[in-house]
């Protein structure tokens, strides 16, 4: 079995201050590597634990070539464990939302800015990504095409579909929010429509609610000599409490895949020419907000 092992990283920041945070960031990555972790997983904008508290979100951004990157960078090649580690980054006319997944060799291989930004809350000063990116991300068991999302991406089910129309396996999401049932929903059918395995990290109680959660692809029993086959499977592979851990997804890669070959979600049996409504940018009520941004 090829196993694909995320390390959901349930922790607490301690505070708005990145060289602490990255201090505790490396204690739990070497717990992570430590357990068998092939990638170690932030929950959302790890820098600053997710808070500026009321202050000019630029004061405490960190550049994307600057030590707490690095940091992070000479940790995953010292492991041999990938690190998707979540910052608020230093970029022009605001920072930005982001996600860098770093190699078990130390190299940046993907970074994702969150696109959809929560411009109805602290979020409108921030600078919202353009783009879904993935990458293959080299492990121990060969090539895994990972792709990302960050925590209100997922109510867009938008987002997930990109990802998987550009080959993404596993999708890594940091988190920052109230996890709650239908955000739960949500990710689960995010894994499901598109055959992709999910992986969330969230922070724990009291900042919030904890509950670090992954879905596999595979929610159906599926085998073509199998008369029975296409029984639903409850997907679940992970999800924790409300409080501090470090809670490990194992995907089995080979099962996976073999899904995704036979089964019917995704993208063959997609009609793209009726969609043309999801690429128009007009607004119509009840869903016009003046602080949207398009």
């Amino acid at each position: 079995m090829s196993t694909f092992t995320v390390a959901l990283l349930q922790i607490a920041a301690p505070g708005t201050e990145p060289g602490a945070n990255a201090r505790r960031g490396e204690e739990v990555c070497r717990q992570a590597a430590a357990a068998g972790a092939d990638v170690a997983l932030f929950p959302e904008m790890w820098s600053t634990g997710y808070t500026w508290d009321g202050a000019d979100p630029g004061r405490v951004a960190v550049a994307a070539d600057g030590a707490f990157l690095a940091g992070f960078r000479a940790l995953a090649a010292e492991l041999e464990v990938a690190i998707a580690i979540t910052y608020l980054e230093s970029w022009p006319g605001g920072p930005r939302n982001t996600v860098s997944l770093i190699d078990r060799h130390g190299s940046v291989v993907l970074t994702y800015a969150k696109v959809h930004t929560c411009d109805f809350d602290s979020e409108r000063a921030l600078t919202a990504g353009d783009a879904f990116p993935v990458a293959d991300l080299d492990t121990a068991h060969g090539p895994v095409r990972v792709g990302a999302m960050i925590c209100f991406d997922v109510l867009f089910p938008e987002a997930a579909r990109a990802l998987m129309l550009a080959g993404a396996e596993i999708v890594l999401v940091p988190n920052a929010s109230a996890h709650d049932a239908n955000h739960l929903a949500a990710l689960r059918a995010r894994a499901h429509e598109n055959m992709v395995g999910v992986a969330l990290a969230n922070y724990p109680r009291p900042q919030q609610t904890g509950r670090s959660t992954a879905f596999d692809a595979v929610s159906y029993t599926f085998d073509p000599d199998d008369p029975d086959a296409g029984v639903p499977v409850d997907p679940t592979l992970v999800l924790a409490g409300p409080d501090e851990g470090v809670h490990l997804a194992r995907f089995d890669l080979d099962r996976l895949r073999a899904f995704r070959r036979l089964e019917t979600q995704g993208n063959a049996y997609r009609r793209p020419g009726a969609y043309a409504a999801l690429t128009a940018s007009d607004v119509a009520p009840p869903f016009v907000r003046a602080d949207a941004r398009r």
